[in-house]
């Protein structure tokens, strides 16, 4: 409905899709097929990592023109050659994921916490969680904890913060001791060199990279971790209940 009304309004429209020959792919005016191949989990984590990187490529494309994002631009074609070693890097934290995934098995609620370039994968990882283990879980902006959510911080309350070295880490660390302050024991996911996260119990460092691509490699723990948990409790985290690979009742 959202991509017919946005047709009718006269927008242009791209498709960033992984199956040829979908709605989305014959209707929008011009499109990527990201060619991930086939993904049998519902909860599809292979193709949000595809099209997360065509999207890139597109902003890319979009701003050639633009000479004042130059070395902007060259420094992320760069990193984005190395992503695939960083990910095969970052997937062998999987057995340490497991051992924390243990520790949740019981919980029933959970909160991600991030900014910036992380807030995006605060949500998705909150849906991944809420799709294969049926925990509730929710994705708050950092900015937003004072004007509500603490009052839900205890020593009992989950949480995982994603604290990252970028524009935003100061104000992320500032969370984090709030957090702490009240007893919050939470999970942090960093990158690489951050020496004032050491004191930490639960910490998940991945590889750095350029700030706008750091997301694909932070969404790796919560990927592991949504799917250990559902093994864990029981669910089988391919086919989670009530839900399939496409919508088709509006």
């Amino acid at each position: 409905m959202a991509l017919r009304y946005c047709i009718k309004e006269g927008a242009a429209t791209v498709g960033i899709t992984n199956i040829v020959g979908s709605t989305i792919s014959r209707e929008t005016h011009c499109g990527v097929h990201i060619n991930a191949g086939p993904e049998i989990g519902v909860a599809s984590t292979k193709a949000f990592t595809s099209q997360f990187v065509a999207l890139v490529l597109l902003a890319l494309q979009i701003s050639q023109d633009n000479l004042s994002m130059l070395k902007r631009r060259q420094e992320i074609i760069s990193e984005l050659k190395n992503i695939p070693n960083k990910i095969a890097y970052a997937l062998q934290m999987d057995d340490k994921i497991k051992a924390y995934a243990r520790s949740l098995k019981n919980i029933d609620n959970l909160i991600l916490i991030g900014r910036g370039y992380q807030y995006p994968i605060c949500l998705e990882g909150a849906l991944k969680i809420k799709e294969i283990t049926y925990i509730h879980s929710e994705g708050i902006m950092a900015g937003e904890l004072k004007h509500g959510p603490i009052a839900l911080v205890d020593e009992n309350l989950s949480m995982i913060l994603f604290v990252t070295q970028d524009k935003n880490y100061e104000k992320t660390c500032n969370v984090v001791h709030q957090i702490t302050a009240r007893n919050g024991n939470p999970m942090l996911i960093s990158n690489e060199g951050i020496d004032g996260l050491r004191d930490y119990k639960h910490v998940f460092t991945v590889p750095n990279t350029i700030d706008c691509l750091q997301g694909i490699l932070t969404v790796i723990p919560i990927q592991l971790l949504s799917y250990h948990l559902a093994v864990i409790r029981g669910f089988n985290p391919d086919f989670p209940r009530n839900l399939a690979k496409s919508v088709t009742v509006e």
